[in-house]
């Protein structure tokens, strides 16, 4: 495995609009950061020394920023690849708060703003894997979710943690129709939300996310299937039970609880032992756990993947 930073990427693999700063920057300039992100501007943040910032392998390169924001799954804008890049102007990402609620000591409302100030973003290149059977590898600036949870401290009876996505359809076209329940719902076993893979993601490639990639904020697990990684995430609750997560809820037979990068256990519809990374031409062999395996898969001991998929 190779941990890549700013500064053994090649030049040629990142957009122009990504400026990195180094973190004495970043602290002088955040109290800017809320205006900044409203208006879309480069936002700056600082490469980390994090051991735990971004696994990739020596065959991993960026995937370029256009496709990274022109094709995407979305279903609050669209289910074509390209509507949420068409209609994601919609999204009204400022203000907002995300609230922090459940089995916690200290539930609160965090806004999004405060956010970037107190929980400092940094660069995670992680692969993205998604049920099609398709890939990128993306340049996220977040932190880590165990971060934030650390905050509203837990309670023993905690054992996962729920996530919901916006419901608003006046901004969110798709959700005019039944195309699935909402809001968006997801959910993690506690152990994984709080494993330093886990993060919340504040923007790509040096800037705040753009609205049709989650804005302002979305969950990132690098090992899981994308549709793991809500976006636009308005409340965090802490529970005892599984959540009723939408995907598994509205299709159980096709998409798993865990929903694991597993080459082993195959869509219904396609098979998951090939994968092809975006703006490649030939397919690639899936790698278990999205390649994340040395890290992860002590969190799945004993459980048997083909059936908790």
């Amino acid at each position: 495995m190779l941990i890549k930073r700013p500064n053994d990427i090649r030049s040629s693999e990142i957009t122009d609009e990504a400026v990195y700063w180094n973190r004495r920057r970043f602290i002088s300039a955040v109290t800017a950061a809320g205006a900044a992100v409203a208006a879309g501007a480069v936002i700056p943040f600082w490469g980390s020394t994090d051991p735990h910032a971004g696994w990739q392998r020596r065959d991993d390169e960026l995937t370029p920023f256009e496709d990274v924001t022109s094709y995407n799954n979305f279903y609050e804008f669209g289910t074509g690849k390209g509507d949420p890049a068409k209609h994601a102007h919609m999204l009204r990402p400022r203000p907002w708060t995300v609230t922090v609620e459940g089995e916690a000591h200290k539930p609160r409302t965090f806004d999004i703003d405060d956010m970037w100030k107190r929980f400092p973003p940094q660069e995670r290149i992680y692969r993205l894997r998604c049920v099609e059977a398709w890939s990128m590898v993306i340049p996220w600036v977040g932190f880590p979710l165990r971060d934030l949870l650390s905050v509203v401290e837990p309670t023993s009876s905690a054992k996962y943690v729920e996530f919901t996505t916006l419901h608003d359809p006046e901004q969110m076209p798709g959700q005019r129709r039944r195309i699935l329940p909402w809001p968006y719902v997801e959910g993690l076993r506690m152990d994984e939300a709080m494993h330093p893979l886990t993060i919340l993601a504040l923007g790509l490639y040096g800037r705040a996310l753009p609205n049709q990639n989650g804005a302002p904020v979305r969950l990132v697990v690098p090992w899981k299937y994308g549709f793991k990684s809500i976006k636009s995430i308005v409340r965090i609750r802490l529970v005892r039970t599984q959540p009723q997560a939408t995907w598994n809820v509205w299709a159980p037979h096709e998409y798993g609880f865990y929903a694991n990068v597993n080459p082993e256990v195959d869509h219904p519809r396609w098979s998951q032992a090939r994968e092809r990374r975006i703006g490649e031409l030939f397919k690639r062999p899936t790698l278990m756990f999205n390649g994340y395996g040395d890290q992860v898969a002590s969190l799945y001991a004993g459980m048997d993947l083909r059936r908790q998929y």
